[in-house]
């Protein structure tokens, strides 16, 4: 139920729960056209991420020999994905988010320029990073518009649509400022709300997702808005444990990913061209992953909704993942001893399914289970789990080359799997327990 305009009151609301500005009463074709336009970006700023990974071996052209320093050009790209979503969730459900989206997009795409331009080692870092921090424009704004155009039963479908490569191309950024359009239920009403003081002359008419009794400057929402994804990620223990869950996983991926591009080099003398295909194994394993979890998410919701008597609890979204928990140490420790052992290349890359299946069916469902929970604030839950994970994912692959001259590719790899053996619990705790969890600690937004 979506609150109502109640003009006795002052009150300025919905029409209706069938009113067709609702972004939830929105057409199929209007709401599939605007995911597909923000999934299309979702996926290609992950890909300018990793992709330069198999530039490694060419740094000699930027006079570099330090590896540490190689990886850091990979990994601070996801440094920039921890700090964007910071100031772009919040904003986002301040100002809307058409507004933010088509800026971050832009950023993005300016600074891809400057890495292809880049004169020295130190600018393309720099260049990185920034463009980092547009590229989270998408990962971070996805849930929220997902929130605010599908009802619950609807998300776990176009959630998983949603991490699908739908169009790669640079007429991306003109579709969406062409046909996107403005989403968030809040900025709606507020706008809905100007335009009848103006035209009742009527200076006490309020929005409906304001509370007359605490009204604040704009430059306190402002600040209260800004700290909203640190107070969520520190404040609230159920956000925490999801994010530090997705953190670990997230790491452990692009450790991975900073890796398998040398071991096919070194190993199975692959030139650097084709090394991208060497973590083919990931992509069809998490195309596998995405597809379980979009064909069977909502039904599950709706059979446990029916056991409990017609009651949904957005946990109902989590039981799945104890399962795939399962598949992520199976994969560090074959593709890790099979490397070790240089055992045929599509063996190491048949290891990587498992890894791909598994974080497709951890990550989605607790995505879908924070934009279920915070629905109203949904952007920022994501931004919350996304700086999380780009910390993760931008500082755990450093210390790899280290790590696998000292151990071996066996070992090495072996540590991480007895890492995500560990990890295996959360899940269950989750499911079984974050209900509770959630409803005794809940935070002021």
């Amino acid at each position: 139920m979506v609150p109502e305009t109640d003009l006795d009151r002052g009150i300025v609301g919905w029409n209706g729960q069938a009113d067709p500005e609702l972004p939830w009463n929105f057409s199929k074709f209007q709401k599939w056209s605007l995911l597909g336009q923000i999934s299309a970006i979702t996926f290609i700023s992950p890909l300018a991420s990793s992709i330069f990974a198999p530039g490694l071996s060419y740094m000699e052209e930027f006079h570099n020999s330090d590896n540490l320093l190689a990886s850091f050009t990979v990994s601070v790209f996801i440094l920039g994905y921890a700090i964007g979503p910071l100031f772009l969730a919040p904003v986002s459900e301040m100002w809307g988010r058409r507004p933010v989206l088509s800026t971050a997009n832009g950023f993005f795409t300016v600074w891809q320029i400057g890495c292809a331009l880049a004169p020295n080692l130190g600018s393309l870092i720099a260049f990185r990073f920034l463009a980092g921090c547009g590229g989270a424009g998408a990962l971070t704004l996805i849930g929220g518009v997902t929130a605010d155009l599908f009802v619950p039963q609807e998300r776990g479908l176009a959630n998983s649509i949603a991490a699908v490569l739908l169009i790669a191309s640079a007429t991306i950024g003109v579709l969406l400022e062409i046909f996107n359009k403005e989403t968030y239920a809040p900025v709606l009403i507020a706008r809905r709300t100007s335009r009848l003081r103006k035209e009742l002359n009527r200076t006490d008419l309020y929005s409906c997702y304001e509370d007359r009794e605490q009204s604040q400057t704009p430059s306190a929402r402002f600040k209260q808005a800004l700290s909203r994804p640190l107070r969520m990620l520190f404040l609230s223990p159920i956000i925490a444990i999801c994010s530090f869950y997705v953190a670990v996983i997230y790491g452990e991926l692009y450790l991975l990913l900073t890796t398998v591009s040398s071991v096919y080099q070194s190993s199975y003398h692959w030139a650097p061209e084709l090394t991208g295909l060497a973590t083919l194994g990931i992509g069809l394993g998490s195309i596998a992953g995405l597809a379980f979890v979009g064909s069977t998410s909502d039904k599950t919701v709706a059979i446990l909704t029916r056991k409990n008597n017609n009651i949904y609890e957005p946990e109902m979204r989590l039981p799945s993942m104890i399962f795939f928990a399962m598949l992520i140490p199976i994969a560090f420790f074959w593709y890790g001893w099979t490397a070790e052992k240089h055992a045929h290349w599509i063996v190491l890359m048949l290891a990587q399914i498992p890894f791909g299946l598994g974080i497709m069916g951890i990550a989605f469902p607790i995505q879908i289970y924070l934009i279920d929970a915070f629905s109203l604030h949904a952007a920022s839950a994501m931004a919350a789990l996304t700086v999380s994970r780009s910390l993760f994912g931008a500082l755990l692959p450093l210390p790899a080359p280290r790590m696998y001259k000292a151990l071996g590719l066996g070992w090495g790899n072996s540590i991480l799997g007895f890492l995500a053996v560990c990890m295996i619990p959360v899940p269950y705790v989750l499911w079984k327990f974050g209900g509770k969890i959630r409803k005794e600690h809940p935070i002021v937004l």
